[in-house]
This record gives C-alpha cells, structure tokens and sequence, in this order.
C-alpha cells in the first residue's frame, strides 16, 4: 500500500478524523494537506489511499477552494426586488387629539372647552396638511362617546378635496379617522 502514496494522492489517517492531499514526502513520512487547509506529518504505515480524487476535491471544502481558484467567478448582477412606495404611502400626518397631548393641565376644562381645543387642533392640522400638500392624515380620537369623531366627520365634510374613513385598525384600533386630500397640481 505504502508504493501507491505518492505526492497528489488523496489518503486517510488511520484511528483519527483526517483526509486531505500529500503534499511533502519524507522518507517514511508523509505531509498532508486536511481538506481545512492544515499541514499535518504522519507515518505513512497510518495512511490509508482513498478512492478517486474528484469525489474527495468535490465533498471537501479545500477542493471547493482549489477548484474556485481554477475556475472564473461569475458575479450575479440581479438587483433585488425592493419596490419604492409612492409618496402617498411615505408621508402620513398622525394627529393625537386626546387632550392630555394637547394642553398641560385639563381638569379645570369642561367638556365643551376640551372638544373646543381638540376640533381646533384638527383644523389648523388640517389646514397645514392641505397647504403643504401632505396628502394623508390620521387623526387619533380615541372611542369614547363619539362626540368628538362626529365633530370631526362634521368638520371634515365641509372639505371638498377630503375623503375619509377608519383609520387601519391593527395599528391605531378602533378610534382613528384616516384622511386623504386629493392633491390637485393646478393648486
């Protein structure tokens, strides 16, 4: 068995977990080359020739580096398919109307100076959303009695440009009106 190792060939140690290439000869040593890239010497009466060499270069990872080296690389030019949201969906306007986000202190307020503060605030956003043409808003009303979401409805009606309707309920529940101003370029 020793006189068919020779440089090249593909051996095994015996009683240990190392395949790999000779690379050196030394008298009745070999150096071999581990399929992870290390030199190790052993006597050659503990190596043991293994079958054909392309099945070991193509199961070992030190084949896969030698025949990478040997072989073009071919760069896969394909982008990614990330479409690009249209500005519609990018720029949205979350307005909180609860009055705890509006004013500091709200217990000397009645209910009428509250909804008062609140509709007001949904209006001037609602003007500065149309004047800087930010096409959607939520406003965040919360469930309650209603009266507020009814102001609003009332208050967004009067707007022609507007349309509305419950805002996605996974993200805000159940108590958000999500608005949409119909952008008009002549504007």
């Amino acid at each position: 068995m020793n006189k068919e190792i020779n440089i090249g060939t593909f051996v095994e140690v015996l009683d240990e977990d190392f395949k790999g290439k000779v690379v050196k000869l030394m008298g009745d040593e070999a150096v071999i080359l581990t399929n992870d890239g290390f030199e190790l010497m052993y006597p050659i009466k503990q190596l043991i020739l293994i079958g054909d060499d392309s099945i070991i270069k193509q199961g070992s990872s030190y084949g896969a580096i030698e025949s990478a080296k040997t072989q073009k690389v071919t760069v896969n030019h394909h982008k990614v398919n990330t479409e690009k949201k249209s500005k519609k969906d990018e720029i949205v306007l979350e307005v909180d109307l609860h009055i705890e986000k509006l004013v500091k202190n709200f217990k000397h307020m009645n209910n009428f100076d509250i909804l008062n503060i609140q509709v007001d605030t949904a209006r001037g956003q609602l003007e500065f959303a149309i004047k800087n043409r930010i096409p959607k808003l939520v406003f965040i009303h919360g469930m309650g009695e209603g009266v507020l979401k009814s102001e609003l409805e009332y208050l967004l009606g009067r707007y022609p440009e507007i349309s509305f309707q419950d805002a996605n309920y996974r993200k805000y529940g159940l108590g958000a009106t999500e608005v949409y101003i119909k952008q008009n370029p002549n504007n």
